[in-house]
């Protein structure tokens, strides 16, 4: 019997363009009446993850930062595992921010070094992501992004964290090089005390080693009397890994890496053509046998 849904939202429950179709809105309408609970879980701050929710008319609770935060319906945190400053420190000092883009997700807002830098980094990415897409149209998903997120702007990270008020939960190195990425992973292999992941091909992300989508997807779910093979979980990157291989059923977007698929056992469509609907529909299926 699946009793919890968790679904990642880029690549997953988000279409390219960042909207949720309103097939999936009815289908996930559909599992919360027949008593399954949906939720997001997402490498997205709250605020943004919020906002996109919102926007499809859904509450639900939300997973958020990999799993550093995790708020429900009614908006309140219910799980909070900051990253240490001195680790974030760490960090900083460790990683070339001549070389890569970086940004450091707080309690109060996302720290970036440049707003020029974040737009041309941002349309360079996007530019290859998005090959079919004019550059109107990319700066429009830009201006999006300004309007989801609270940006502050500074070139010195270091002062930033030590303002006592100041709690980071997560670092995120952007570039197009992948040999970059990699010279940084391997920086951090190996570390027990730090969770080193990624949400895509232009990224690398750092939390604490506990803040993990499958660690605070499950210490959730224990909340709620909700055992791990009760629970569906969807997505399509690497940091969906650990909640798509601790649950009873993991899926993987068609999207998805083939990487990502041969760690779970169910697949479903691709986030354009209503995945998380069809996943949906099958938990359904499952539990009208059961």
């Amino acid at each position: 019997m699946i009793k919890l849904i968790a679904s990642d939202l880029d690549g997953t429950l988000l279409k390219e363009d960042g909207s949720i179709s309103t097939a999936t809105v009815e289908a996930i309408r559909k599992a919360e009446a027949s008593g399954i609970l949906f939720m997001a879980a997402t490498g997205r701050s709250y605020l943004s993850a919020k906002k996109a929710i919102e926007k499809a008319g859904l509450n639900v609770p939300i997973l958020c930062m990999n799993g550093a935060n995790v708020y429900d319906e009614h908006h309140q945190r219910i799980i909070d595992t900051p990253l240490h400053p001195e680790m974030a420190k760490e960090i900083i000092e460790k990683v070339d921010t001549n070389k890569v883009y970086l940004e450091m997700y707080t309690n109060k807002g996302v720290f970036a070094p440049d707003q020029a830098q974040f737009i041309d980094m941002l349309l360079n990415i996007l530019r290859e992501k998005f090959i079919d897409y004019t550059d109107e149209q990319i700066k429009a998903y830009i201006d999006q992004r300004f309007q989801e997120e609270t940006f502050s702007f500074t070139d010195d990270f270091l002062s930033v964290l030590n303002d006592d008020a100041i709690i980071p939960y997560k670092l995120l190195a952007f570039s197009l090089k992948k040999s970059e990425l990699a010279a940084i992973r391997s920086i951090f292999d190996g570390r027990k005390d730090l969770y080193v992941t990624s949400s895509g091909f232009d990224n690398v992300e750092f939390n604490h080693h506990e803040a993990t989508k499958g660690h605070a997807l499950l210490t959730y779910a224990k909340k709620l009397g909700i055992k791990p093979e009760e629970i569906m979980a969807i997505g399509d990157n690497e940091n969906d890994l650990p909640m798509l291989t601790k649950v009873g059923y993991g899926v993987a977007m068609d999207n998805a890496t083939d990487y990502i698929k041969s760690h779970v056992d169910y697949t479903t469509t691709s986030n354009n053509k209503d995945g998380v609907k069809s996943a949906i529909e099958m938990a359904l299926a499952i539990n009208e046998k059961n």
